[in-house]
């Protein structure tokens, strides 16, 4: 990880604060945000599935984007793992270990469960469980959407303004920012966490850095996705699940690395 600057916030009488460092990825240039060591309030209540609960999670470094076409494509010439070119659902973007110039700064996608561990991996990190995703999505104010508690859709990639395209760049829709200063955790393409998927683990989760149940046959998704357009499916509290051999065209995934040396609780 190389240092990457922050967000600066003005104190006042000259004086400045770098909140939310950011940092790069060393093997495939992601840009990454600290999130402190902290307790939150996970779940929103607005499903029987994501029930409000107060968990306490470790400080990490989460990818401000989506992991990018291009970025996959340098994984893939690096260790021969299969390309994104087959779709479960939809038309793939790549043709072999291609894909038009334009999609470059798209989010990947049609990459399955164990594609997205293998990227990870390489890349020195790990899949956000679900904690950590929404813990970054929501924010330090623990909003039901990353821009705030009301929906706008002008705020993210979904299917009624979309026109004729499907993804965005990552980049895309800034004014759907999160707190801690993550692009596009609501809407654009589903993203891949680390656990898997139990109706109930809320329950029963441990309270510090809850990792998700010991199996299952399915594995958590979360963000809402360009092809949707029902604000439920945008919350930061939402959960949805696939097989994690399913390769869909609105299917990707983000990085996370624990923070080095830890913040102590």
């Amino acid at each position: 990880m190389s240092d990457g600057g922050g967000i600066l916030r003005e104190l006042g009488k000259g004086r400045y604060r770098i909140e939310h460092p950011l940092a790069v990825n060393a093997r495939d240039g992601s840009v990454m945000v600290h999130v402190p060591a902290g307790e939150f309030e996970m779940g929103d209540g607005q499903g029987d599935n994501c029930p409000k609960h107060r968990v306490f999670v470790s400080a990490y470094w989460m990818g401000v984007y989506a992991v990018t076409n291009a970025q996959y494509l340098k994984f893939v010439e690096a260790t021969g793992h299969r390309a994104p070119d087959k779709a479960d659902y939809g038309q793939a973007i790549w043709t072999g270990r291609g894909f038009p110039k334009d999609k470059a700064d798209h989010p990947v996608v049609c990459v399955a469960w164990d594609d997205a561990v293998a990227y990870v991996q390489w890349a020195g990190c790990e899949l956000p469980t679900e904690a950590q995703w929404e813990k970054a999505a929501r924010g330090p104010a623990g909003l039901i959407y990353p821009w705030g508690n009301d929906w706008d859709a002008s705020r993210c990639r979904h299917d009624k303004n979309k026109g004729s395209e499907t993804t965005c760049p990552v980049s895309g829709y800034p004014g759907g920012v999160s707190g801690y200063g993550t692009y596009n955790q609501s809407g654009n393409v589903w993203e891949w966490c680390a656990d898997w998927y139990e109706n109930g683990y809320y329950g029963k989760s441990p309270v510090r850095d809850p990792r998700g149940p010991e199996g299952g046959s399915s594995r958590v998704r979360r963000g809402g996705g360009w092809w949707g357009g029902d604000p439920v499916s945008f919350r930061g509290a939402i959960r949805y699940w696939y097989d994690p051999g399913y390769r869909g065209v609105g299917l990707g995934f983000r990085l996370v690395r624990p923070a080095s040396p830890s913040i102590p609780s």
